[in-house]
């Protein structure tokens, strides 16, 4: 594992960590939850933009939707996590489902039913990732992330068609 991913990894957990640890004085913790859950994803969201800028500077346009997610699956997170998505599958109507059966931002997070519960606030930055990447591609999408067993992941992306 080289510095740059640990140097990664350590600031997505302090991120979780501030945001929760922020949020954990007020009242009603359910609704904070959700609202920590949306201000990671935001954060992923505003980064995935920028980053896919910076991966499709050189490359030639994408045919569809499907060649989008190729790229995604392949360069975009190999940049990212230094490995591509172990599998992408789709139903040919706009959904795909991303598959990482070794997410680096799980592998630290034990594998109690507690965390099992909890992985969506380790998930949702990755989520924004996503969909900010897509976003700038011209793509609007809702994603979501399943943990059934630490630390593998799905992550589902269904396109919005206008």
């Amino acid at each position: 594992m080289a510095a740059d991913d640990i140097l990664f990894e350590f600031l997505h957990m302090e991120m979780v960590s501030h945001i929760y640890t922020e949020q954990a004085t007020r009242e009603d913790l359910e609704k904070e939850r959700v609202t920590c859950v949306s201000v990671l994803e935001g954060m992923g969201f505003r980064v995935g933009q920028g980053l896919i800028e910076r991966f499709t500077k050189d490359c030639p346009t994408f045919k569809d939707d499907l060649d989008v997610m190729k790229f995604l699956c392949k360069d975009f997170w190999n940049g990212i996590f230094r490995k591509q998505i172990d599998n992408l599958r789709t139903n040919h109507q706009g959904t795909y489902v991303l598959q990482d059966n070794k997410f680096a931002l799980l592998t630290q997070v034990s594998c109690r039913k507690q965390q099992l519960e909890e992985s969506s606030k380790y998930l949702a930055y990755t989520c924004g990732l996503i969909r900010g990447a897509l976003s700038n591609l011209g793509l609007e999408s809702v994603v979501t992330a399943e943990v059934s067993l630490m630390p593998s992941c799905k992550f589902q992306v269904v396109i919005q068609k206008p």
